[in-house]
């Protein structure tokens, strides 16, 4: 029910930037939204991290806290969409309740979740 499969998962490249050059962008101060309604890649989720945030360990930290935010709210959201989640410094030192909040709010403003 709440399981994320790795087919689900942006891997590519080329799929990242092409979600990044043509999908749009929706932002909070603790993460960034890309969006991208594309027959291609429907219903896949990318996670990003960038460098500046810190060390390998703290990057990964991020990914995880947004993958888990992600899980989550899942079941609740429209699987027509391509999504990658950007993680920014305020969420570093955040809990996983704050990315869950952050990214709940995010996806409202970008009418992705099927309640609204």
């Amino acid at each position: 029910m709440f399981e994320l499969n790795k087919s689900e998962i942006l891997r590519d490249k080329r799929d990242f930037n092409a979600v990044y050059s043509n999908g749009r962008s929706y932002v909070n101060k603790d993460l960034v939204l890309y969006v991208l309604n594309d027959e291609r890649y429907n219903g896949k989720v990318g996670f990003a991290a960038g460098k500046k945030l810190g060390c390998a360990v703290v990057r990964n930290r991020v990914k995880r806290l947004l993958r888990e935010a992600y899980r989550l709210n899942k079941k609740n959201l429209r699987s027509d969409r391509t999504i990658i989640l950007m993680g920014r410094k305020s969420l570093v030192d955040a809990k996983v309740d704050v990315a869950i909040k952050a990214f709940h709010n995010l996806c409202k403003k970008a009418k992705l979740i099927l309640d609204d």
